[in-house]
């Protein structure tokens, strides 16, 4: 049996709180793409865990697995280990030696083309952690693979193509000064290093014979995504998107697994009961207002969109886990989970932050979209088009704050009546059951309606 989550709308979903639940019934959990670009909160015990690399599964002792279509900073890797290790959790680790790395000259060329781009309408806000520089060498069959870490010759003969293309890059198209981030025997010495410590703790795998292997020996498998279906760079609002696949297909390409192990288990979609993001581009629910600035209203008076983005922002912690940047604030958008359901196959659905939302007089939904005149209820194909698109909003009676710890103890039917009305169109509209409910950052304040793994 495999899980695979995915995250519904523009990452920041809850993902790593579901898959840290979840990860109980698992005994491996694998992330399939992306690198420490990812931010995963876990809240275990009380303790706040931020994860950006290790998948969530190790707060609950599972094996853990990056797979090949990862990309991996070793540096990022061992300093979460290290930090882990200090609270006391020492957690079983695995990274796909067809993995790729990410080295510092990855991080200064993403910091120098972002710069670059934030003079025109290609500004993406990356987190600039090398991630789109390095899968840029995978693709360009330039890339250094984790295995290749293993091996100092192999590591020497790759460091020497390929440093003096970035070097080159660096200096004479953007007119960059060159350090030891594009050094070749720097680079060899502190990579080898790296290479020493994986091959000393056993930490390297070929993930898709492990992975197969677990599964016939009748294991339970949660598959891992990090962003989420809008920032695929196949299936997302380009170019304002991630570097690889999250959507569930890229837990087969990602794993070594064939589609058909993914597709015969459980793809659970995680949204949230409204829209944030990190980043540019375009979001036809957003609330207006200044990221960031708290405006000045009568709270006597109806709340402003600036006033209201600003109040989830604070009362739902939107700010990016890796970045820290505030996120923009909008409305749940259903064209949006409409396109992520067929791109992904959703067989259920979990919807976070239900708890957030309370307290308002009205909660509203992006329905579906305007375009030249129609009505059109999923993405059109282009960016361009999509920030043509005048969102339609329906409108639903809020709900007040409550109990949610005995909310999540009491079931689905304890949730307040309009947020059940609420769940209810959400489910009927994309034609997928809710899984489950978050009312709460921590692992218990979640009401199950279905375990996948069950």
């Amino acid at each position: 049996m495999t899980v695979t989550i995915v995250g519904a709308q523009l990452g920041d979903e809850g993902k790593g709180g579901m898959a840290d639940r979840w990860s109980e019934s698992a005994e491996v959990v694998c992330r399939y793409q992306g690198g420490d670009n990812a931010g995963h909160t876990v809240v275990h015990g009380g303790e706040e865990y931020k994860l950006s690399l290790v998948p969530s599964g190790a707060i609950r002792g599972k094996v853990n697995v990056l797979g090949n279509g990862c990309v991996v900073n070793p540096k990022t890797l061992f300093e979460e280990l290290d930090a882990l290790a200090d609270r006391g959790i020492d957690p079983d680790v695995r990274v796909a030696r067809r993995a790729h790395v990410i080295f510092p000259y990855h991080r200064v060329l993403d910091g120098i083309e972002e710069e670059v781009k934030s003079e025109s309408d290609f500004d993406v806000a990356t987190t600039g952690r090398g991630i789109g520089p390095t899968y840029e060498d995978k693709a360009g069959r330039r890339g250094i693979r984790i295995g290749d870490l293993l091996n100092e010759d192999v590591l020497r003969e790759r460091l020497e193509y390929v440093v003096p293309q970035k070097r080159a890059l660096a200096e004479e198209v953007f007119g960059v000064e060159t350090g030891e981030a594009f050094d070749v025997d720097a680079l060899y010495e502190q990579y080898s290093k790296f290479g020493e410590r994986l091959a000393a703790e056993d930490m390297t795998v070929d993930a898709g014979t492990f992975l197969a292997d677990r599964i016939d020996d009748g294991e339970e498998v949660l598959f891992e995504g990090a962003q989420g279906t809008i920032l695929d760079i196949d299936h997302g609002n380009y170019p304002y998107v991630t570097s690889s696949n999250p959507t569930a297909s890229g837990a087969a390409v990602g794993t070594g697994l064939g589609p058909g192990i993914v597709g015969d288990g459980e793809i659970v979609g995680i949204a949230k009961a409204y829209l944030s993001r990190v980043g540019t581009g375009p979001l036809p629910t957003e609330l207006g207002g200044v990221v960031g600035q708290t405006p000045d209203y009568d709270e006597d008076t109806e709340r402003g969109d600036e006033a209201l983005a600003t109040e989830l922002r604070e009362a739902g912690g939107e700010y990016g886990t890796v970045t820290g940047r505030p996120r923009r604030i909008g409305w749940l958008d259903l064209p949006m989970l409409r396109h992520a359901t067929r791109a992904n196959g959703f067989t259920g659905l979990v919807v976070n932050h239900i708890d957030t939302l309370a307290g308002l007089d009205e909660v509203r939904v992006g329905h579906s979209y305007t375009l030249d005149g129609e009505e059109r209820f999923t993405l059109p194909a282009t960016t361009e088009r999509w920030a043509d698109c005048e969102a339609n909003l329906e409108r639903f009676d809020g709900w007040a704050d409550a109990d949610w710890d005995a909310i999540a103890d009491e079931g689905y039917d304890a949730l307040p009546e309009n947020a059940r009305t609420y769940l209810d169109y959400i489910s009927e509209e994309l034609d997928v059951p809710i899984y489950a409910v978050g009312v709460g950052p921590g692992r218990e304040q979640t009401v199950v309606c279905e375990d996948p793994f069950a």
